[in-house]
């Protein structure tokens, strides 16, 4: 089922930054090993200035994997955290799960599509991919298996790009501007990533959409000429010890 066309205005609960900390985190019942994330984010009420990598105060720790362009924003779904709270038996709220911007209201990824242009307060910006839960996530809530459940339910989140830089605040809504791509709602994003596999002439096309992610085209890319294995995810949802 397409995603909703124009008008659509996507409110928010909240607006956060972070920079790197180091934590220490306990693996199994006897390996401690200390890792760096910038996932504990802060809501920040003033307007702030939005630039192509970042919001101001905010950064990355492994940039090997995680911001450039295309992963400026980090949105995340609000109302998915009722879900969350249930599975994991304790309180999740806005920016439980290290986002820039918690929606508000009923959105989900069911409602946008990779490309998707949207105004955020004066800058411009664009649905780059879906995010890809790593697994600091489950570190950051001792939940070992917590990236896996959020690949497999699609509750993952997106990253967008910046268009045009500009200042932002809480109080802006994501209004869409254009949906070039509505061909591609993230959900089929989604499936075509962690569920169709082996589908290589649909990995073909969603590589050949302008809008995707540098990251996820050369994964598509790697799969349909077979320099990549289908199924490597091990190492992004256990970490780097993993297999």
């Amino acid at each position: 089922m397409a995603a909703p066309l124009l008008p659509l205005s996507l409110p928010l609960l909240s607006v956060r930054v972070g920079q790197p900390e180091t934590f220490d985190s306990i693996e199994d019942e006897t390996v401690a090993r200390p890792w760096t994330s910038a996932i504990r984010k802060q809501e920040i009420t003033a307007p702030v200035w939005l630039d192509a990598l970042n919001l101001t105060g905010d950064a990355q720790a492994d940039l090997k994997n995680h911001g450039g362009p295309d992963q400026a924003l980090c949105v995340y779904p609000g109302s998915h955290y009722a879900f969350w709270t249930t599975q994991l038996g304790q309180p999740m709220q806005a920016g439980s799960f290290g986002e820039n911007l918690t929606l508000d209201g009923p959105y989900t990824e069911q409602d946008v599509c990779l490309g998707d242009i949207f105004a955020f307060g004066a800058a411009v910006v664009q649905i780059s991919q879906p995010r890809s839960p790593c697994y600091k996530l489950g570190r950051r809530w001792h939940t070992p298996l917590l990236p896996k459940w959020l690949q497999d339910s699609g509750r993952t989140g997106w990253y967008m790009r910046v268009l045009q830089p500009g200042q932002v605040a809480s109080t802006d809504a994501l209004t869409l501007l254009e949906r070039p791509y509505p061909e591609w709602p993230l959900p089929l994003v989604n499936r075509v990533k962690y569920e169709q596999r082996e589908d290589l002439a649909l990995a073909a096309k969603l590589a050949a959409c302008p809008a995707l992610g540098e990251q996820w085209r050369r994964k598509m890319q790697g799969r349909v000429s077979g320099a990549l294995p289908l199924y490597d995810d091990a190492n992004r949802l256990q970490g780097p010890a993993a297999g």
